[in-house]
């Protein structure tokens, strides 16, 4: 498959301008402002995985309007009585939390682990989830992207982020956690989800995005008709005339908006021929990460020119490794 976007040379000069919502910030302090919870944890069950070199607990968290939130909290055996570093992990489109022993990297590297069920999601991809959305039955299509799409406070992600924003201050309280040391991790959904939330925690520690979904919204509706932003052109061809009002609602998701407010040093990833998730999308977030924040969070994006949605691959995840532990851990084992 050829290239599908702006040349690199372009892409590593991409900033284009932003059609973003005068009540953004409003919209997004008043969301979250309704879902704090001084006990965000509701429940935390140690189960048995199968698996002796970790410890897994089920957990239950309050997200979007209190609704309880699944999530595997998994970290290396034998460590209860210390502090980790911890990494909380937002899925891909699609996918719910799976079976506990199907993500083990982020332990396996010596840090408590989260990972967030995708609420109403879980269907298409992997192993399931546990998480029903009961918001879901404003105007749009069958799809997550699609649900509520008519109006940002209906909208589908509005719930979801904020269930990721919950669940940082989840992670937190549970125990052996060293709260000031939180990296949010996502790959596709799961990196516009985590962009997000650093956008909106301003304390966080790092951030891992690769191939990230919902940056440069408009720009990859144009571009591609694959996964998600296939799924709003169909609707769109079905119900003619809706585009104003869905191009609203997506600008209060947009993940170059998001970007723009974040603190926290970020690593990007990015495969060159992503039909998924068009690649000018990360760029434009990478080149407009902290810009209302006063100062210049460190950063790297790492292009991969013949891979698509895959982007890096494992090779990626080495590199996502060795740069948080640099950060997390300031390089010492």
């Amino acid at each position: 498959m050829p290239a599908v976007d702006l040349p690199l040379d372009q892409l590593e000069r991409h900033r284009p301008p932003l059609d973003e919502p005068a009540d953004f910030d409003t919209f997004w302090q008043t969301t979250l402002k309704a879902a704090e919870h001084p006990r965000p944890v509701v429940s935390a069950e140690r189960i048995d995985s199968g698996l002796r070199l970790v410890e897994t607990w089920d957990v239950t968290f309050r997200g979007f309007a209190g609704d309880p939130i699944s999530a595997w909290y998994t970290r290396p055996a034998g460590t209860g009585g210390q502090l980790l570093p911890a990494v909380v992990e937002f899925a891909g489109y699609g996918r719910g939390r799976g079976l506990p022993h199907e993500r083990l990297t982020w332990a396996n590297a010596g840090y408590a682990h989260l990972l967030m069920d995708n609420r109403g999601q879980g269907d298409q991809y992997g192993s399931g989830g546990a998480t029903p959305d009961p918001h879901a039955s404003a105007p749009g299509g069958p799809g997550a992207i699609v649900r509520g799409i008519l109006d940002p406070h209906d909208h589908h992600y509005r719930r979801l982020i904020t269930d990721a924003v919950c669940s940082v201050a989840a992670l937190r309280a549970l125990p052996g956690v060293a709260a000031d040391r939180v990296a949010a991790v996502g790959n596709s959904q799961g990196g516009g989800v985590a962009l997000a939330v650093a956008g909106l925690v301003p304390d966080l520690a790092a951030v891992l995005v690769s191939a990230p979904l919902l940056c440069g919204v408009r720009r990859a509706l144009d571009l591609t008709d694959d996964g998600p932003y296939g799924e709003v052109a169909a609707y769109l061809a079905v119900h003619r005339g809706a585009e104003r009002a869905a191009y609203r609602t997506l600008a209060y998701v947009e993940g170059i908006s998001f970007a723009r407010r974040a603190y926290a040093p970020a690593h990007f990833g990015v495969g060159l021929r992503d039909t998924v998730c068009p690649p000018s999308g990360a760029y434009a977030a990478y080149h407009r990460y902290g810009e209302l924040t006063g100062h210049d969070p460190a950063r790297e994006i790492h292009a991969y020119p013949f891979n698509g949605h895959e982007h890096g691959d494992a090779t990626h995840t080495r590199r996502q490794l060795a740069w948080l532990h640099s950060v997390l851990d300031g390089g010492q084992a």
